[in-house]
């Protein structure tokens, strides 16, 4: 999730140093400032791991121009959506429909005047944050306040292209509450919505390193998602999670395998490849989800693919 306390980020990019100082000089107290003299390390700066919020960008620059520059990120969904005002020499209001058509959000034309740049700015940074909110809020389960399925496909979709360029594994593990329908149809549905709550909170907080995911799957079923981990220790963490639930000690005096909820769980990992696809990896860590439960529940099934092992 987006975290709004911090300033916003914006990079200035210019051929010309006196009015990247100036612009700089002008919003510093308000932003970061990041800056680049030329279109190539523009882009460079926009897709990496710490992506500006506001590209204010010239048009006239040697090699790549500032059209081509705003066409190259328009056409790459990792900085499509950062907003583009152009601030150029080129005035004419053919240019400005070009660079409007070409994804910008804004235009304005040099000689600049700085009132006029921090108001645009300031404008289109509150509504990218609007925006950002809103696709935050499309993410998350309602009721739990965790990422939502919608959430979980696009996380492993991403983590999975990277495994592939990286060559490392991917693990996914399956969790469900055990007799929940037992607990809901003998505790009412406002208990059965506060179990879900806590159990979501806990598995989540349970969660270590800032790449690992957890996300409500559907109904009393959830999903983690670990990045670059094996099937070992992606079992231990998922021995943790069982043990952290049971640690909450809600009471289940209609469960047929404890006195209080508990969780079964289903494990897999792969390394994957341009060959292979996801939806293999969540097969898997359905079955064995599914074999936990058949085996007694309240407990741990894993399953390795290819060279990975079986458990």
């Amino acid at each position: 999730m987006v975290n709004y306390s911090i300033r916003s980020t914006i990079l200035i990019v210019d051929d010309q140093p006196t009015n990247i100082r100036v612009l700089g000089e002008a919003l510093k107290n308000d932003y970061q400032i990041k800056m680049a003299t030329t279109g190539e390390k523009a882009l460079e700066i926009a897709g990496s791991e710490a992506p500006p919020d506001l590209i204010l960008l010239d048009i006239l620059m040697p090699g790549i121009d500032g059209y081509e520059v705003c066409k190259r990120l328009k056409q790459n969904p990792k900085t499509e959506k950062i907003p583009v005002i152009f601030i150029t020499a080129k005035n004419q209001e053919a240019d400005e429909t070009k660079g409007l058509d070409y994804g910008a959000v804004d235009y304005i034309t040099k000689p600049f005047s700085i009132p006029i740049v921090k108001a645009r700015a300031k404008t289109h940074l509150e509504l990218k944050k609007h925006r950002d909110l809103l696709e935050d809020l499309s993410t998350l389960d309602g009721l739990t306040g965790i990422p939502n399925r919608r959430k979980f496909d696009d996380y492993l979709k991403m983590e999975w292209k990277r495994a592939v360029r990286g060559s490392y594994p991917v693990s996914i593990i399956m969790i469900d509450i055990d007799y929940f329908k037992l607990f809901n149809d003998n505790y009412g549905h406002s208990a059965g919505d506060d179990c879900l709550k806590k159990v979501a909170q806990n598995l989540n907080m349970a969660s270590r390193r800032p790449a690992d995911f957890i996300a409500r799957y559907g109904g009393e079923e959830f999903v983690g998602i670990l990045p670059n981990t094996f099937i070992e220790k992606a079992a231990e963490f998922a021995q943790r999670l069982r043990h952290s639930v049971e640690e909450l000690n809600i009471p289940h005096e209609f469960s047929l395998v404890n006195d209080k909820i508990t969780v079964s769980l289903g494990c897999a990992a792969t390394i994957p490849t341009v060959k292979k696809s996801y939806d293999l990896l969540i097969k898997n860590a359905d079955q064995a989800l599914y074999e936990a439960k058949s085996k007694g529940r309240n407990q741990l099934q894993c399953v390795g693919i290819d060279s990975l092992g079986k458990f």
